[in-house]
């Protein structure tokens, strides 16, 4: 994983080797000279390229969905205009020419090499791919997509049909890990060639299409405990599927996304979630050192560490000295800052960007390489190559997401019991993984900063008894899902797919504008697809729902504005 930079290059170079010609002056020629023909391109370069813009497509996407539920910060008043159709343009060319385009020039070349295991990967990455396009857009095109100039506009398939083949290729995909191949990828930057591995995240990621559809499939859950019956899915953090991503800021940047935007020689460009770092912070979690860094011990207008108010500064924090809207106050919510020095921003807050670029709350050691929170504040400020240096990870499978699943199974059916068993499953799955992480990875953080057994063992007994004291099944179902969306931190895909499906938390964090406009059940076309397309049409407005969303149209579902 380590030798992801060294790949880049060769990856972007094959991405386009079988896609592009250059001019020639012997207009005769009816091939380029200097191009590869498919037949000439090399199954690994093409498999590099279609991983590594499988992960950048992910990574996108999570974040897409993690400002959506309050795990990232989302900037944006009113929810039609967050997020423009040219905004999608990247992560669409991204999906169909980096992924899908590359899987059906990778095909023949290793079929005909008995390259299963090849064919396999693919398999799952298109799968993964496809589902969640339809996730976050709806129908889209698929059969006719990538035919080239037999066919520029392609028609949208039903979603429906797509998660359909999803599972079909998934099937597939087993089968050609099982299968014997000629050779192995060179580079694999999920499992390093451990394809039992491979298996489980497939069958996995089957469990989240049967719980994604359970809406609107009756057998969905029976498919769904058929997989849970086998043993054979994620259920251990040691197989969890991730995108791992290197230390080198050569062109191509190949450090995590988030900590090539923070640890800069002028300070961090992002800031984080004030309704995620307040749950956390209020609840004692041993992840919070993990997942967020401090760079000041204090916000205007709110305590520091150790209880001292900190003054009003309008120049820092401008919302230091406004007065909290209503409807923040009529629900008790947390407005503009935090205490002990959690710099944040509130959900939907569009204000400009003072001077804090050396004060806000950055992305930590977890998922992102950054730096462990140790209370030392301004003394270890943000600079590259600070804490990991950017070489963490993209999660994307995860034990700990399959007990919570197993947790929502659990609470359709009634069965507290086993909902709150599943959930302490996955509360602990999360914090073994996140703990590996931490100063052996941040070397100048102080490991005595690190949470005790005692203090994981409270928080695990906190977080049942909260479940336990839950007065309604509403609040049971907000604890569970509190809980999971905190484990998501680093890809909120399925924390966007979950809130759609079930309406809850609904204790998030609304919209700092009282009328923010209807929740995003899915996005805009991408500008790229509705613009030039002739079979397509953009759709009406962003309260469009997906196939399997069939919930109470917003306003009105529990989602929370």
């Amino acid at each position: 994983m380590k030798r992801l930079y060294k790949f880049l290059s060769l990856v972007f170079v094959c991405s386009g080797i079988v896609f592009y010609s250059c001019e020639t002056t012997n207009l005769n020629l009816t091939k380029n000279p200097n191009a590869l023909t498919p037949s000439q391109a090399d199954a690994d370069f093409l498999l590099n390229g279609i991983q590594v813009n499988f992960g950048r497509l992910v990574e996108d996407l999570g974040e897409r969905g993690a400002q959506l539920t309050r795990i990232d910060y989302m900037s944006g008043r009113d929810y039609p205009g967050v997020y423009s159709p040219s905004g999608f343009d990247t992560d669409w060319r991204r999906a169909y020419q980096g992924v899908l385009n590359n899987i059906r020039a990778m095909q023949p070349i290793a079929t005909n090499a008995s390259l299963t295991k090849h064919l396999g990967m693919a398999q799952f990455i298109e799968a993964y791919t496809m589902v969640s396009l339809v996730d976050f857009f709806g129908d889209v095109p698929y059969t006719e997509a990538v035919t080239g100039i037999n066919n520029l506009n392609p028609k949208a398939d039903s979603g429906a049909s797509i998660y359909d083949a999803a599972l079909g290729l998934l099937d597939q995909a087993i089968a050609n890990f099982n299968a014997p191949a000629l050779g192995t990828p060179q580079i694999d930057f999920f499992y390093a060639g451990d394809f039992g591995k491979w298996i489980k995240a497939a069958n996995s990621l089957k469990m989240k299409i049967y719980m994604q559809r359970r809406l609107v499939d009756a057998n969905a859950i029976a498919s769904f405990n058929a997989i849970v019956s086998s043993g054979n899915f994620i259920s251990n953090t040691a197989d969890d599927m991730d995108f791992h991503w290197a230390k080198s800021d050569a062109n191509p940047d190949a450090r995590h996304p988030r900590y090539a935007a923070d640890y800069t020689t002028s300070g961090a460009n992002n800031y984080e979630s004030n309704w995620l770092m307040g749950y956390m912070d209020r609840n004692n979690d041993p992840r919070i050192r993990y997942y967020f860094y401090r760079q000041v011990d204090g916000m205007p207008g709110q305590l520091d560490v150790n209880g001292n108010p900190v003054p009003p500064d309008e120049q820092t924090s401008q919302c230091s000295l406004t007065p909290t809207p209503q409807h923040y106050l009529a629900g008790g919510f947390t407005f503009c800052g935090l205490p002990d020095g959690y710099w944040g921003r509130d959900h939907g807050d569009d204000d400009g960007i003072p001077p804090d670029g050396f004060l806000r709350t950055v992305v930590g050691v977890y998922p992102a390489a950054g730096e462990f929170d140790d209370d030392s504040f301004a003394n270890r400020q943000v600079n590259p190559g600070n804490g990991g240096g950017g070489a963490g990870i993209t999660p994307i499978m995860l034990a700990s997401t399959s007990h919570f699943l197993l947790a929502e199974v659990a609470m359709v059916a009634g069965d507290m019991s086993t909902a709150k068993s599943h959930m302490a499953m996955g509360i602990d799955e999360s914090i073994k993984k996140v703990q590996a992480f931490g100063s052996g990875l941040d070397p100048d953080a102080d490991p005595t900063f690190e949470p005790s057994a005692l203090a994981i063992a409270s928080f695990k007994t906190a977080m049942g008894d909260a479940f336990d004291n839950a007065a309604t099944t509403d609040d049971k179902w907000n604890v569970l899902a509190q809980q999971f969306f905190v484990s998501l931190f680093g890809n909120g895909i399925d924390a966007y797919n979950f809130y759609r499906r079930t309406g809850y938390p609904t204790t998030l964090q609304p919209n700092i504008e009282p009328n923010p406009g209807t929740f995003i059940r899915s996005n805009w076309y991408p500008a790229a697809y509705a613009n030039t397309n002739s079979n397509a049409t953009q759709k009406s407005g962003v309260s469009v729902q997906v196939f399997w969303d069939t919930n109470p149209p917003s306003p009105g579902f529990p989602l929370s504005n």
